[in-house]
């Protein structure tokens, strides 16, 4: 009786794994392009906490310059509703492979590693990685300066995987948000953050944090819509979608209203790709 009751809670608790996993995946439209023209609905990926680029406003709703160009892009390849998906950086390459959301975009860089798993859109956005560490500091002036020291990075990030590939006598750490990856760097825990420009510059105002940029920018970095594989459809029809916002000013309007009235989106995506 004993082993038999054992064999059944086994049973039970793989039964219960398998739910659980089942739960989390979702059946993949053979044509996510088509099936979300027929629904009216499309689901797109952010962290929602990564300003300017995604975020949630004073109403609690996404925003951010990553939220309107995916509204955008969506109403120009015949999509009438974007239901946003908070999740983690981390998260992103993984939740489109069981079908979490159609697409991720969220400062999202098509690396070399990430294209062996998904595909991405042509980029509508580019920016500048760079150290930053509190005002008070004097000796870290950069990148040599960050041997020995305890280096914050976001979770599954591009600034993650370019840390720990180029920042070998640093210890690297890792945070899932934004604004602890950068309370942290306030309160001491770590020396230092790497961080996109924006990003950083966002946080020390919002958190009105004593932090500073040093040295030269480490990384220049696209980002593009990402999307699980085999959907050429999708693929063309959003990458058609950002090249003719490039073109019409779209890009550089919402590059003014959520980046910077200075900031040249366009130009610099440009120069980025010739250096691919």
């Amino acid at each position: 009786m004993k082993f038999n009751h054992f064999v059944r809670c086994i049973l039970g608790a793989a039964a219960l794994c398998c739910l659980s996993h089942s739960a989390g995946a979702q059946i993949i439209p053979a044509d996510i392009l088509a099936n979300a023209r027929a629904t009216g609905v499309i689901r797109i990926a952010n962290t929602q906490s990564s300003p300017p680029w995604s975020l949630l406003d004073d109403n609690l709703q996404p925003a951010g310059y990553d939220v309107e160009v995916a509204k955008e892009v969506a109403r120009r390849i015949g999509i009438a509703k974007v239901v946003f998906v908070a999740d983690s950086f981390k998260n992103f390459v993984d939740g489109l492979k069981v079908g979490k959301y159609d697409l991720v975009m969220n400062d999202l860089t098509p690396t070399v590693e990430r294209e062996k798993q998904i595909d991405f859109s042509a980029p509508y956005g580019v920016e500048e990685f760079r150290i930053f560490v509190l005002k008070s500091n004097a000796d870290i002036k950069d990148r040599p300066d960050l041997k020995g020291k305890k280096v914050g990075v976001t979770t599954g990030s591009s600034n993650e995987t370019w840390s720990r590939a180029n920042l070998k006598d640093s210890e690297i750490r890792t945070y899932d948000n934004g604004g602890f990856l950068f309370n942290d760097l306030g309160n001491g825990r770590v020396d230092a953050v790497i961080s996109s420009h924006f990003g950083g510059m966002k946080y020390a105002n919002v958190n009105k944090l004593p932090i500073k940029e040093v040295g030269k920018p480490l990384t220049f970095q696209l980002s593009a819509a990402g999307m699980v594989k085999g959907q050429p459809a999708l693929k063309a029809a959003v990458s058609k979608a950002v090249n003719d916002m490039i073109a019409d000013g779209t890009i550089d309007r919402l590059t003014r209203k959520w980046v910077g009235a200075d900031y040249d989106m366009i130009s610099d995506i440009k120069e980025a790709l010739k250096q691919q």
